[in-house]
């Protein structure tokens, strides 16, 4: 009868014991912001210096702490450059992420490209400044662990830059005339194209890199682009993307451009700088 009592209140007390039991839990108390500084506001850019160092921005840690402690967990940092006044809202802002270090360095030729054509590893977003202008600008770091903890922004530091136009993704025309050929064009594939084809498919030069055409086209076949009359040695050819816009080379080789699939008047761009081209129906 003793031994039976004994083990009722053993199991009691055990299923007593199990009920009280507390769970523990690690909870976020916060953090302070980082603060970043940079090593200079005015930033000399100029073509030739393309290795040199630009500029580097240092920032601090935000010391993320939890009630066990201060966390030793990596953290990670989103770099944010904008325009002055746009208050990291604009959608040119340039993001980069940068893992668990506390700065980042950019040669002249990164941050020219940053402000001028993107930065891979980024968003894919650029400033898209016209160049030599003097720009205003701003940059600061965004910290976070994980997705469950809540963003510190640090501080922002400013800084000017002139940016200069990097080299065209693919050479330009040398003499700086364009026309389209093929069986996607009024003349075939005559070279050189006889009039009155030679003035109706040259193209306009807008600028030293872009080069536009509005024409009437018959819809289906291929082109190509030839830079002088009579020459195929020197001219441009398809890369990749579709009939209404893509990517080119200078390549004396196949395929050519697939022509629009119907016939009608299209506005024909090609932009040396970025290497890309679109086709569009008027």
């Amino acid at each position: 009868m003793k031994a039976m009592f004994r083990i009722t209140f053993l199991l009691a007390f055990a299923g007593l014991a199990a009920c009280n039991k507390v769970e523990n839990k690690i909870y976020f108390e916060g953090g302070t912001p980082p603060v970043i500084s940079a090593s200079t506001q005015a930033v000399n850019l100029q073509p030739g210096d393309e290795e040199k160092t630009a500029i580097t921005f240092r920032w601090t840690n935000p010391n993320y702490r939890f009630t066990t402690g201060v966390s030793s967990q990596d953290v990670n940092y989103t770099l944010e450059i904008d325009t002055v006044g746009a208050n990291f809202n604009s959608r040119a802002k340039v993001e980069v992420i940068i893992a668990k270090e506390l700065s980042v360095t950019y040669t002249v030729g990164d941050l020219n490209k940053i402000l001028t054509t993107g930065l891979a590893g980024g968003k894919g977003m650029e400033l898209s400044i016209d160049p030599r202008r003097t720009f205003n600008l701003e940059a600061r770091v965004v910290s976070s662990i994980g997705n469950a903890v809540k963003l510190i922004s640090s501080n922002k530091v400013a800084f000017t830059a002139s940016p200069f136009a990097p080299p065209p993704k693919v050479a330009v025309p040398d003499a700086g005339t364009l026309w389209i050929v093929g069986n996607a064009a009024p003349s075939g594939w005559q070279n050189p194209v006889p009039p009155p084809f030679d003035g109706q498919q040259q193209f306009t030069r807008v600028n030293n890199t872009l080069y536009e055409l509005t024409i009437a086209l018959p819809g289906g076949g291929n082109y190509k682009l030839i830079q002088t009359q009579g020459v195929w040695g020197t001219q441009y050819r398809y890369l990749s993307g579709a009939w209404d816009g893509g990517e080119f080379e200078k390549r004396d080789a196949d395929p050519g451009f697939d022509g629009p699939p119907t016939s009608g008047t299209y506005k024909m761009t090609f932009d040396f700088q970025t290497g890309r081209y679109t086709v569009v129906k008027q």
